[in-house]
């Protein structure tokens, strides 16, 4: 959500620090706080005013009016806090319908005033600007404000001065305290902008004789969404939860999880001991599910509020389901419990992949789950819901719980009745065509579903029997004018352009901004089926990379689209393009935004975004209105006009697009906020009547930057349309304009109309839903309350979103009926081949792969080696040796053997400059090359003359071994067939002067080894050289290729020959090549550090000789 309530200390911590004011403010910072944990001495050291000064104290738990409730202490001393406190402190309290425990309090000095010294001052957001009321009666007995207060609307992008103030403000108070007064108001005013506040109280403000301004009572909210923009000034903001409801850790642990992710997670705990527990899938769909489960009585046994959207990978669906399952299962319930895990059908959202992190959470929880008793009910649609819903089912088998499982093809809401006891399970559900068979079905005899159509597939009706939309009635007031019938056709109100009734055409062409080749794939797939001529993107714009063509599929073949690296360019190139959809990010989606609206030929502008701070959304939709420009969004999927154009990933992939008859139009249009239910309402509006016209999304802000009553009246104007479906939402009053248009013939098209969040007048604390706007600041801005006043206004409202398919497929029958609408002959779309990428995801396909491997996997949540999570390999400190067991050998090896790779990697590291290896990395290094080429040049000379004996002396060794011979009979046969033995050997160490690395080696072989024959065996070979020449030793090659031998064969982790097979294909040597990786680094490094120029081998140090024959 973006506006968030703050304690009052964190607000007058904020106004302390920043306001601008040549008013002067008094005790700044003068505060104390009060919890469980409180020392009072301690809290006396930090504050010795507290010891003698007279003071109030207040809980700081976001409770109102606190004066009325008797929550406040005044005049008091300390001691008199102290007890005012044990009579309060830790106990529970009634405030209205909510019941809480008193932990928070504040303690501030007395400030002795008059009545006359109080004042009232409160500044607010709306979409046109910000709100400022002013009281020269403040305190307690304040009373109806909105009916008393002076107030004063600063528009959007305006500056309030201190003159406006005065003027139209300050008209009730005496002339000494105005100039106060007003400077403080306009500081005030520009702290609440600066810092992204979206409401701000203070009641009383006091101004004293001597022009001292107190702020003594305070409350606000800030918009969340600007932590980035403020977090400089903000830091670390604590939100506490409303007064009534505990703040549970579990809850903190979704917020953090939402936080790091780029999808949306949330989760409210309403009743930690009910039955009924949810985790659904969007914003709107999880308030749909809420309201459906208080309609049907469940409101008592309601657990929890939460939702899950933007495609969560299978990992984060994994930790929130793990969450919530451990939740619900640690207290029993007598009746047994319940989980909806439910969803509208989604856009872009691998069900499939969501659901497999449900099922392992379900999996790891089959214990605790039994034992509750948790029977789970499952609806969900989408790609790949099918594959879902299967592995959904297929763990219920399997575990034993109880899963009830249910496609598109059953109504969102119906599983709420079935869980409640309502409505009887079927048992064997019908289910839908698998996605690949509706997608891959070639015949051009196929029909859709649908036994209706309408006459027209593209242009608008001209049939006589279509009523005309009424105009608008004259004489109407101006701000009536603006507020409830703007923006009307062809109509200019002072610097505002008209907007287009049509958005999309099927010729619209579009630019989108981001690298979203998945959506723009979606669009030109959605192209095909549609038949359109051309593709409805013609360019994209992504500045992270230079200027280039991206290849994308035209139904079977392959065309090139061009990605700029500026809008500019793009605008400049294409011309004809009049649509942008941006995929900016939050951060960038307001200058990107603000860039495209400079360019006449854009029209509509789609934001898919989700929190952008709404003081920015303000600013665009102001200069979308200056310019004529229609706002899809923030946070939305987009819209979609069947037949035409479909933004983004709206509509879903194609087998949804096909079974939502979504390739062409229908007679009815609609509007919603939340995305996932527009998808919904397009399997409603399928299913009950000839299809959908057109679709839009408006976004869940609280400020979308186009309203219900633009589409509505859109559609009005359109004569293809002949009904209008409306999904509202708790928060704000956009619909009483549909109210007010119904009323005065403005909107003469039969309106379904539903708004969603009716549950939340039956909770006993504020619940904030999903949607940023979802959230009812007064009476009037519940669902309830809307739902009554649409009825009453001639509206068709259903008695709930479960009778809403019902009441529109009434309203069609009845249009059908008086011959407004005429069902036409289906037309099937063309075949549009499936992507590769999607067949195999849907295991439609196989082919061979170009690679195998059995040693890493990074494909999931977590990089795996050899089956091992890397979280796994850090907690039991493995180390490098156990991650090289790992991944070369695929073993978990023992401790010893993990250290004996290590050592085996140190004493290898190096062996001075001198040796082929180090000698050709210094000499590439100074010659300027790069690490990488100088690495190589040392590595390559690794064989069997430098480094590489390690393989050879093991098979060597190992041979000889094997096959019976004694250790003198295998000296003899190597010095009788003219070979060397490997291993055996060093130019500067001997008998007499040991190499201190095979020395060291040795020791730790003996001490941890359970066996060592092959050792045995080659130091008695050793003896027989040495006994020859005394440098004719085991050297540490030799060692290490004979004792791994040995490692391998006896560490009880292979087989006989899988241990022969490690040595026959080189692993040995790849000991000594990573080891000395590490000293031909350290040696380029070197080089570099000591600035070391271009080498030169020295004359003298060559012997130059004439060709044999020449020097005879």
């Amino acid at each position: 959500m973006s506006a968030k309530a703050i304690s009052e200390q964190t607000g007058k911590e904020f106004l302390y620090k920043y306001i601008c004011t040549s008013a002067a403010v008094q005790n700044r910072f003068r505060y104390a706080t009060v919890t469980t944990e409180t020392e009072w001495d301690r809290l006396t050291q930090e504050h010795p005013w507290l010891l003698t000064e007279r003071l109030v104290v207040k809980p700081d738990q976001l409770i109102k009016r606190r004066g009325k409730l008797g929550l406040v202490g005044i005049d008091l001393d300390l001691q008199g806090v102290r007890e005012w406190l044990k009579a309060r402190h830790m106990k529970e309290t009634t405030v209205g319908k909510a019941k809480g425990v008193l932990k928070n309090f504040l303690i501030e000095p007395f400030v002795p005033h008059t009545q006359e010294e109080e004042f009232y001052v409160c500044i607010y957001a709306t979409r046109e600007g910000d709100h400022v009321l002013f009281h020269h009666e403040g305190g307690v007995e304040v009373g109806d404000v909105d009916a008393k207060a002076q107030r004063l609307m600063v528009a959007v992008d305006d500056k309030l001065s201190e003159d406006q103030v005065t003027e139209q403000l300050l008209t009730h108070v005496p002339e000494d305290k105005k100039e106060v007064l007003a400077s403080f108001i306009v500081g005030l005013f520009n702290l609440y902008e600066d810092l992204y506040f979206t409401y701000l109280e203070i009641n009383p403000l006091v101004v004293n004789q001597d022009g001292g301004v107190f702020v003594l009572d305070m409350a606000a909210k800030i918009d969340a969404t600007a932590d980035y923009i403020c977090k400089a000034k903000w830091g670390d903001v604590e939100f506490p939860p409303p007064f009534g409801r505990e703040a549970y850790p579990e809850e903190a642990y979704i917020a953090d999880l939402d936080a790091k992710s780029g999808a949306s997670l949330k989760l409210t705990l309403l009743n930690p001991r009910g039955r009924i527990w949810t985790m659904v899938a969007g914003g709107g769909a999880s308030v749909v599910y809420s309201d459906t489960i208080c309609d049907l009585g469940g409101v008592d046994e309601l657990a929890n509020y939460g939702e899950y959207s933007g495609a969560p990978s299978e990992q984060q669906t994994y930790d929130y389901a793990k969450t919530i399952l451990s939740l619900m299962t640690r207290e029993k319930h007598p009746e047994g419990k319940v989980l909806i895990i439910g969803g509208s059908i989604a856009n872009f959202t691998n069900v499939a992949a969501t659901f497999k992190g449900i099922v392992r959470a379900i999996k790891d929880y089959q214990g605790p789950l039994k034992e509750n008793e948790v029977t789970i009910f499952v609806r969900r649609g989408g790609p790949n819901y099918q594959e879902g819903l299967r592995v959904m089912g297929e763990v219920g088998k399997t575990t034993g719980i109880p899963i009830h499982v249910f496609g598109t093809e059953t109504h969102m809401t119906a599983i709420v009745g079935m869980a409640l006891g309502h409505r009887e399970i079927p048992n064997q559900p019908p289910m839908d065509a698998h996605t690949a068979n509706f997608l891959l079905n070639a015949s051009n005899s196929a029909m859709t579903p649908a036994t209706t159509r309408t006459a027209s597939f593209s242009e608008p009706r001209t049939s006589n029997d279509i009523t005309p939309a009424k105009k608008s009635k004259a004489g109407l007031p101006a701000d009536c004018l603006h507020s409830i019938l703007w923006p009307l056709k062809n109509v200019v109100t002072g610097d505002w352009k008209a907007k287009a009734t049509t958005l999309f055409r099927k010729q619209t062409k579009a630019i989108v901004w981001g690298m979203q080749t998945r959506a723009v794939q979606g669009m030109l797939d959605f192209d095909y089926v549609c038949s359109r001529d051309e593709p409805s993107v013609a360019a994209m714009v992504y500045p992270f990379t230079g200027d280039h063509k991206q290849k994308f599929y035209w139904g079977h073949k392959e065309i090139l689209l061009p990605v700029y690296k500026n809008m500019a360019d793009a605008m400049k190139k294409h011309t004809e393009v009049d649509v942008l959809i941006s995929f900016a990010s939050l951060r960038s989606a307001f200058d990107s935004t603000m860039e495209a609206m400079q360019y006449s030929q854009i029209h509509t502008i789609a934001i898919i975004a989700e929190g952008i701070p709404e003081a920015q959304t303000r600013r665009m939709i102001k200069m979308a209105d200056e310019k004529g420009v229609t706002i899809i969004g923030p946070a939305t999927v987009g819209g979609i006009k069947p037949g035409c154009f479909k933004i983004g990933n709206t509509g879903g992939m194609l087998d949804n697009i096909l079974a939502s008859k979504l390739y062409r139009p229908g007679s009815v249009a609609y509007v919603s906020r939340s995305g996932g239910m527009s998808n919904e309402l397009n399997n409603i509006i399928s299913r009950t009547t000839d299809g959908v016209y057109e679709g839009v999304a408006i976004g869940g802000d609280r400020y979308p930057g186009s309203t219900f009553m633009d589409h509505v009246l859109r559609y009005q104007d359109t004569p293809g349309i002949q009904m209008i479906v409306v999904l509202g939402e708790i928060g704000g009053t956009e619909e009483y304009k549909i109210c007010q248009g119904i009323r005065e013939g403005r909107i003469t098209k039969p309106v379904v109309c539903w708004c969603i969040g009716t549950c939340a007048t039956m909770f006993a604390s504020e619940v904030q839903f999903g949607h940023a706007g979802a959230c009812a600041n007064q009476a009037s801005e519940t669902a309830v309350a809307k739902n009554q006043a649409l009825r009453d206004a001639g509206a068709y409202v259903p008695k709930s979103f479960d009778e809403l398919g019902d009441v529109i497929k009434t309203v069609y029958d009845e249009l059908v009926a008086n011959g407004t609408i005429i069902p036409a002959q289906e037309v099937p779309p063309p075949t549009v081949p499936m992507d590769y990428s999607w067949a195999r995801e849907l295991g439609l396909i196989r082919k061979p792969a170009s690679f195998m491997t059995s040693i890493c996997d990074e494909r999931g949540q977590e990089l795996i080696y050899a089956g091992m999570p890397i979280t796994e390999v850090f907690k039991e400190e493995m180390g490098l040796g156990g991650v090289l067991g790992l991944l070369w050998f695929q073993r978990r090896l023992p401790r010893y053997a993990c250290q004996f790779i290590e050592m085996c990697l140190m004493v290898t590291a190096d062996h001075g400059p001198a040796v082929s290896g180090a000698h050709n990395t210094i000499v590439c290094a100074r010659a300027g090359k790069d690490l990488i080429s100088s690495l190589t040049s040392g590595l390559l000379t690794i064989g069997d003359r430098f480094g590489g004996a390690l393989d050879a002396a093991a098979k060597q060794f190992s041979k000889a071994f094997d096959s019976g011979m004694l250790p003198m009979e295998f000296v003899n046969k190597m010095k009788k067939d003219g070979k060397l033995i490997m291993g055996i050997g060093h130019r500067v160490k001997s008998i007499n002067n040991p190499d201190m690395r095979v020395q060291i080696l040795k020791d730790f072989v003996k001490q941890h080894f359970t066996s060592t024959q092959l050792l045995d065996y080659a130091l008695d070979v050793e003896k027989i050289t040495t006994s020859k020449k005394p440098n004719l030793i085991l050297n540490v090659d030799g060692f290490i290729g004979v004792a791994f031998v040995d490692l391998l064969r006896t560490c009880g982790g292979f087989t006989r020959d899988e241990a022969d097979e490690f040595v026959e294909i080189g692993a040995l040597n790849g000991i000594f090549v990573l080891g000395r990786s590490m000293g031909f680094i350290g040696h380029y490094l070197d080089q570099k550090r000591l600035k070391q120029g271009l080498y030169r081998h020295p004359w003298d140090d060559i012997s130059y000789v004439l060709p044999e024959h020449m020097s005879m």
